[in-house]
């Protein structure tokens, strides 16, 4: 019996840069985003907690990503689920270059447009510094 693939991400942070939206030659827009994760590890020299930023290339697709791009911009918390994708490419210079990307299969906006807010999609609170705000959920 063949065993299953999984391949299934889950991410949380912040928007680095405002969503760039585009379509396809068929018309299928498409939204790219970037997102800064920080892991947290201690300093083996000072003993200090320091973070460690990770960055993550995020392509949505259809009508999220044009909901995307109209309500997030950069620095907006977001929380991702989706998949890993990796592509090779041949680039002007002739060195092969290669990207893993995470294709969204869902996008959940943690904070308000005003960086008031923090509540999930299902209702659940994320942990943040601001207030709640549900009124982004409304038009998903």
């Amino acid at each position: 019996m063949a065993a299953s693939n999984i391949n299934v991400v889950v991410i949380t942070g912040n928007l680095t840069r405002d969503p760039e939206l585009r379509s396809t030659g068929g018309g299928t827009p498409v939204c790219d985003l970037r997102v800064a994760v920080n892991s947290r590890r201690k300093d083996g020299q000072t003993g200090e907690w320091v973070d460690k930023p990770n960055y993550f290339d995020v392509t949505v697709w259809g009508a999220q990503g044009e909901n995307c791009a109209t309500y997030l911009s950069k620095g907006r918390p977001v929380a991702v689920d989706g998949r890993l994708d990796w592509r090779e490419w041949e680039a002007q210079d002739g060195n092969k270059r290669q990207s893993i990307e995470i294709i969204a299969e869902s996008v959940q906006f943690l904070g308000s447009r005003d960086g008031s807010g923090a509540v999930q999609g299902n209702g659940i609170t994320a942990r943040s510094d601001v207030p709640a705000d549900t009124s982004d959920f409304e038009n998903t």
